[in-house]
């Protein structure tokens, strides 16, 4: 993407296909008719079967509601026993110690490549608000990052930002099967979004990354079935054949963030066995997708966010099950999300912030993971000294965890602990906080000294849906929508003394809290808070 073109007018999008965004000149850099036609083939090619199996999950989904659970599939027992392992990974993702994520935005961009990290994970997904602006300025910035040509100069403070000599290997989240880009239409209907992402970066980015001796590589969020990830393997083949890549070029790793999915680990990598990087622990959707599966099952009902950690019940199962699975086919498990972020002015509650990202990525490193997550580049080394200490080669591959027997029972099993008045309050007021920075085009927030994204902000809403329908005891006292209502409006006037009047009265938070209201409230469970704040959200958000 060369800059003589930034000033070209916009020529017009090939047949079939219309743009519905508000356009900026530079933005004919990323929509140029080749890179549409592209995205469009792979939408013409593939959205039917998007369609299919997302009319699965929904079928899926009625068979939980009515009782099921979810289990190893006995169709894919011999992938399970079989062995095989997965194609050799290229030389720059053999030590993924420590991996930073965010969203596309360009300061975050060089920052994060900047950090230390091995890897930085450019986020289109949960910790992006899908404006237009926001997804085709992230494909530019993307565009600028693998030529190392991106820099800024901050408007407020004059301060010039470029890339370091050495920076982290690039990987980019697409936006999962469910969400679908509204602002390009092909034939009449939305591009599923994932396809919009996928398709830009990897037109205009693939070969330019190759050349500069590292690869197209990216994350996949939000599969429930090993076909969905057959899916992904097909559009990676198309892709790489019509622009003329070399099979197996593409890698990928997938987010183990559904219930579902941990029980299809080993059929996943099986079906991207020519493309995978591996797995991951998505915790924070695991988390939320475990009450979503099991909304209606009285026996799932799940204690305070905080009280639900991962070293108890069925995160700790599927911890264990993704390290061998991932291991026995040699390939990395990477560990979770740690969400703290430094605390300015205290240092005492900085210094306990990170000791529990250090008990958090000690765990990890002797579980067996191969490298982890953090939300802030101030973390990097925290989370690295950790790895470091304890894993003095590339990678753990060679800890096989075959003392692990992971059965159906121990990744449902539900941990103890408590409901509290505080926990709900929590959840309310992170939920509509967090909603409202997403309808104004900020969907990575900082809230409570944690940095909070889409997945976080899910399961406030999920566990105050679960609480209420199964009418659990919080603090001792069934949970209704009477005391919902009063908890609301006192936490909406907390949130109002905490940002203050003229924040508060220039937000959107009478919307973020009607939405918040109504998912928490509904009869039936809404599959994610993304969707309709899908509608909602600006044309243009600021």
């Amino acid at each position: 993407m060369s800059d003589a073109s930034a000033h070209q007018p916009q020529e017009a999008p090939p047949q079939g296909v219309s743009l519905t965004g508000p356009g900026r000149p530079e933005y004919s850099r990323v929509l140029t008719p080749a890179a549409l036609a592209f995205v469009a083939d792979l939408a013409r090619t593939f959205r039917p079967r998007v369609e299919q199996l997302l009319a699965r999950r929904r079928e899926r989904q009625a068979e939980f509601d009515a009782g099921a659970r979810p289990d190893f599939l006995s169709a894919t027992a011999d992938v399970r026993a079989g062995d095989w392992k997965v194609a050799p990974l290229p030389e720059d993702l053999l030590d993924r110690r420590t991996e930073i994520t965010g969203p596309t935005d360009r300061k975050m961009v060089i920052n994060a490549l900047n950090s230390g990290a091995s890897v930085f994970m450019a986020d289109f997904e949960d910790a992006n608000s899908p404006t237009w602006d926001n997804m085709v300025d992230g494909q530019l910035n993307l565009g600028d990052a693998v030529r190392r040509t991106i820099t800024l100069t901050a408007p407020e403070t004059g301060k010039k930002y470029a890339l370091n000599a050495k920076t982290a290997v690039l990987f980019v989240r697409p936006r999962g099967w469910h969400l679908v880009e509204r602002h390009m239409l092909v034939d009449g209907a939305p591009v599923p979004g994932g396809l919009f992402d996928f398709g830009l970066f990897f037109f205009h980015n693939a070969r330019e990354a190759m050349a500069r001796g590292t690869g197209p590589y990216f994350y996949l969020p939000k599969m429930e079935s090993h076909l969905e990830a057959r899916l992904w393997n097909h559009v990676f083949v198309r892709a790489q054949d019509k622009l003329g890549v070399p099979q197996g070029t593409i890698k990928a790793t997938c987010l183990i963030e559904t219930l579902p999915a941990a029980f299809e680990m080993d059929e996943f990598l099986h079906e991207l066995r020519e493309h995978s990087a591996g797995l991951n622990c998505g915790r924070w959707d695991y988390i939320f997708s475990f009450i979503k599966k099991r909304a209606f099952d009285p026996a799932a009902v799940l204690p305070d966010r905080s009280q639900v950690t991962m070293d108890k019940g069925f995160l700790a199962a599927y911890v264990k099950l993704l390290i061998k699975t991932c291991h026995r086919r040699g390939v990395h498990a990477m560990g979770g999300m740690a969400a703290q972020i430094p605390i300015k002015g205290d240092p005492a509650a900085n210094d306990a912030a990170f000791e529990k990202v250090r008990a958090d990525k000690l765990r990890e490193v002797k579980a067996g993971h191969d490298g982890t997550w953090v939300a802030h580049p101030g973390l990097v080394a925290v989370a690295r000294d950790i790895f470091d200490a304890h894993m003095p080669g590339p990678n753990q591959l060679g800890v096989l965890r075959e003392d692990v027997h992971v059965g159906q029972a121990d990744l449902l099993l539900v941990p103890e602990g408590t409901r509290t008045d505080a926990g709900l309050r929590h959840n309310v007021r992170v939920g509509v906080q967090y909603i409202e920075a997403w309808l104004r085009g900020n969907g990575c927030v900082p809230l409570y000294n944690l940095m909070e994204d889409a997945a976080t902000a899910e399961i406030s809403r999920a566990q105050v849906w679960q609480w209420l329908h199964h009418k659990a005891t919080v603090d001792g006292t069934p949970f209704d929508k009477d005391r919902f209502a009063r908890v609301v409006e006192e936490e909406m006037q907390r949130i109002r003394g905490e940002v203050g009047d003229a924040r508060f009265n220039g937000g959107r938070f009478p919307e973020a809290r009607d939405l918040f209201v109504r998912l928490s409230t509904a009869a039936t469970f809404e599959d994610f808070l993304t969707l309709p704040a899908y509608d909602l959200l600006a044309t243009e958000s600021k």
